[in-house]
């Protein structure tokens, strides 16, 4: 196979991955009076198993962008989903775990994300600095990613048990 073969079903399975990433943004459900969307976090993961980090974060900004354009969603999407993607394709890279890759997920969006999220709301939301924590994301961040990855670890632990996941890797690995 050719690197633009190779190149170009990458492209192909991001774009899937972030078109399921906008229109999964349109489904959520109260948790302790905060809005779980998981999906963005299953296509994380997704992205950090199949495409490499970099790819996923490339997911991320896309999808938060497309939602942000469709009024789906926030700004606060954008530190949020790129840094788990980040995080979790990272440490797949790195040690092909996945309980770490879920784990990353969830630090990364979570914690990470949700720290970062504050200046970005303060910047570019309005948000007094003195009205909100500066923790106070992190919560609501927690709870989504927690979802998502519990959603992805029985996505992903299913395809390897029955070795779609291996072949899937396969195909998208790039022949030298």
């Amino acid at each position: 196979m050719s690197q633009s073969a190779f190149n170009t079903r990458k492209l192909a399975i991001a774009a899937l991955l972030c078109a399921f990433a906008v229109v999964g943004s349109l489904f959520s459900f109260p948790v302790f009076g905060s809005k779980c969307a998981p999906v963005q976090h299953v296509v994380n993961i997704l992205c950090a198993v199949l495409l490499g980090p970099f790819w996923g974060v490339f997911v991320a900004f896309a999808a938060s962008l497309l939602r942000n354009l469709f009024g789906l969603g926030t700004v606060l999407a954008f530190p949020g989903s790129m840094c788990g993607a980040l995080l979790c394709g990272l440490v797949y890279w790195r040690f092909k775990n996945l309980f770490a890759t879920l784990a990353a997920e969830i630090f990364g969006t979570g914690i990470v994300g949700g720290l970062l999220s504050y200046p970005v709301a303060v910047t570019f939301m309005g948000i007094a600095a003195g009205s909100v924590a500066f923790y106070a994301f992190v919560m609501p961040f927690l709870i989504s990613t927690i979802g998502g990855a519990i959603l992805a670890g029985i996505l992903v632990a299913a395809l390897q048990k029955n070795g779609a996941l291996g072949r899937m890797q396969l195909i998208l690995r790039p022949r030298t």
